[in-house]
């Protein structure tokens, strides 16, 4: 086996590091690891994330050969998309990262935090 240059190889984690990093990839990629899902259920499964975002990471997924698209004839309409096995070699990173956000990380200041904190400092 002949090992690649080191150019090479740079270039490849460079272009898997810049996909990965990009906002809300992990978290889409982390949703259809449980299996394939209509474009709403991936809105429902990441509320944060406008349509118009998700549908720019789907296309962008799509390109990579990271998740494949599927459109069901009838009406209405309904697009699914699932991880190819390019994207389901990711779930062991997936979830190594997930385990580590639970280890290491805070928890979001969500707006019951800031509001529980709020309450603590004008109770005092």
């Amino acid at each position: 086996m002949e090992l690649m240059g080191t150019e090479e190889v740079c270039d490849r984690v460079e272009a898997a590091f810049n996909l990965l990093a990009k906002k809300w990839t992990g978290l889409i990629i982390n949703a259809l690891l449980a299996g394939e899902l209509y474009f709403c259920e991936l809105e429902k499964a990441i509320p944060a994330l406008s349509a118009r975002v998700l549908a720019l990471r789907m296309r962008e997924l799509e390109e990579e050969e990271v998740v494949v698209r599927a459109v069901s004839a009838g009406s209405p309409v309904r697009v699914s998309y699932a991880l190819t096995e390019k994207g389901r070699a990711l779930g062991p990173v997936i979830r190594e990262i997930v385990a580590w956000a639970h280890s290491w990380s805070e928890p979001a200041a969500g707006p019951d935090a800031l509001r529980r904190a709020w309450q603590t400092t004008t109770a005092s």
